[in-house]
């Protein structure tokens, strides 16, 4: 089918298109990627090297992948479903029918399938999709006015952890959002709205995903 570009977003790798057809199409319903656990079953939906649509199937190998560096957002779910050249932009499919991810990428020395392959999750799909519905031509996100950076061992080690885990406060922007909610400089932020974040990179995917002029909790350790 012919299509037109509405929106792109390059910092997801995301694009939203508009079909030229009469005809009425099956949809999909976005699924709470948030729900996913490890071990789930999921259907991969593409067209692998230009075969024609296919299906195949795994588990979700692994939730929160951020080092994987394909795009500013770096925050994946991992699978063993077989996807190849040509599933980019398919459908993740769960049990229930319901997208859970957009395929987008594997890991791969032969240029094919070997079980790793990744899916940006559907709450940041999501996202994208709502901006383009609203007639945005590009992508309306949250502005924390902080920067955070990585717990490195041997900031873990000063600051008393057992291990390198959350986002740490290097700079905080007078009057922002982030000042206004009380964050301060070497602050540990650990949550938001209750779900971990082990790092700068899940801290970015967690708060772009909450909705503009929202609100939302972060749990912070601050001079332990």
């Amino acid at each position: 089918f012919e299509a037109d570009i509405v929106l792109k977003d390059a910092r997801t790798d995301l694009a939203v298109l508009r079909i030229k057809a009469k005809e009425k199409f099956p949809t999909l319903d976005f699924a709470n990627s948030d729900n996913l656990l490890v071990g789930d079953v999921v259907l991969a939906v593409g067209n692998p090297f230009g075969v024609g649509q296919t299906v195949t199937h795994g588990i979700v190998s692994a939730l929160a992948r951020t080092q994987v560096g394909i795009s500013d957002y770096q925050f994946f779910i991992q699978t063993d479903a077989a996807i190849n050249p040509g599933n980019s932009g398919g459908a993740l499919v769960d049990m229930n029918g319901k997208l859970v991810g957009s395929n987008t990428a594997i890991f791969s020395r032969s240029g094919g399938s070997q079980g790793i392959g990744f899916a940006i999750p559907a709450n940041m799909v999501r996202v994208v999709v709502a901006s383009a519905e609203q007639g945005g031509k590009a992508v309306a996100r949250p502005w924390l006015g902080a920067r955070l950076q990585a717990v490195t061992p041997d900031i873990a080690e000063t600051l008393g952890l057992a291990r390198p885990i959350g986002a740490l406060v290097a700079n905080v922007v007078p009057g922002s959002p982030a000042a206004r909610g009380g964050l301060k400089l070497s602050d540990l932020i650990v949550a938001v709205d209750g779900q971990t974040v082990d790092d700068p990179n899940a801290f970015g995917y967690r708060f772009a995903t909450r909705p503009i002029g929202g609100s939302v909790s972060v749990e912070v350790q601050r001079n332990g």
